[in-house]
């Protein structure tokens, strides 16, 4: 693939499936950029990786998946990794992580002026105060971001949040992101649904029915779908509904994107 139009930058990781001894390769921006890939759209990921078995792992990932890794920095430190267990009660939980790599991520000036010439830039989990989604904000970008893993809607164009299954809560932070100065306001409330607003309206919507194999990654499939429905033009229920039927999809597999597993050593 030459070129791109749509970037995604932050996080990867080795996910690691505790019970079924399998890992695959995930992350919200590595989720975001595949789905959006698969639906069409021209994307680049921008992030770093470890000069290890598993940053050669996610690296190669991505290119069969048609995503351009070429902004992709190689750090000498190990790449990413989740352990993901289940508790008492049958929920996924996260039992470690390592940020790794990703760990202090920040794109050279070189790459952030690319950013700054994209159509849509979605951010991941970064840890640097919001500087990026600030910079790309003033610069006239259209970001989206995922507030569950990085505070802060100001600027944004799709600030993604999550409320549990308290739809009433995903109405509230709805009206909390449009406050804080994101243009349009994304929140899933797992099985109850998801609501959408953009200061004119608020539109709700029902998950999707299906037999849950796993949910890791759905809601990243959930911002990627809402993403490519609004940049073509879609209303905010339309938005909605390509959201819910393509994160239903996801739930039927274990990983954040239909991909070969590995055994866990």
């Amino acid at each position: 693939m030459s070129g791109f139009e749509i970037a995604t930058v932050g996080d990867n990781c080795i996910d690691r499936y505790l019970p079924a001894r399998q890992s695959a390769v995930g992350g919200n921006a590595v989720n975001v950029a595949v789905h959006l890939r698969r639906l069409g759209r021209r994307v680049g990921y921008f992030g770093a990786v470890g000069e290890d078995q598993d940053g050669r792992r996610v690296l190669a990932c991505l290119a069969a998946c048609e995503v351009d890794t070429s902004p992709v920095l190689l750090r000498p430190c190990r790449t990413a990794v989740t352990d993901l267990d289940i508790d008492a009660a049958g929920d996924r939980i996260i039992a470690f992580e390592d940020f790794g790599a990703c760990a202090g991520y920040r794109p050279p000036e070189a790459d952030r002026a690319r950013l700054r010439g994209m159509r849509h830039v979605h951010l991941g989990w970064l840890d640097d105060s919001g500087a990026l989604r600030r910079e790309l904000a003033a610069a006239g970008v259209s970001v989206s971001q995922d507030l569950a893993v990085n505070p802060g809607a100001h600027g944004l164009a799709i600030a993604f949040g999550s409320a549990g299954e308290d739809r009433a809560r995903a109405r509230l932070l709805a009206r909390e992101f449009l406050d804080q100065g994101a243009r349009i306001a994304v929140v899933t409330c797992g099985a109850r649904g998801s609501v959408a607003a953009d200061g004119a309206a608020m539109v709700e919507a029902d998950a999707a029915p299906v037999e849950v194999v796993d949910t890791t990654g759905a809601g990243d499939t959930f911002i990627a779908a809402f993403i490519d429905a609004h940049l073509a033009g879609g209303s905010l229920g339309a938005c909605l509904e390509a959201a819910r039927q393509a994160a239903a999809l996801t739930c039927r597999h274990l990983g954040g994107f239909a991909q070969a597993l590995q055994p866990l050593p």
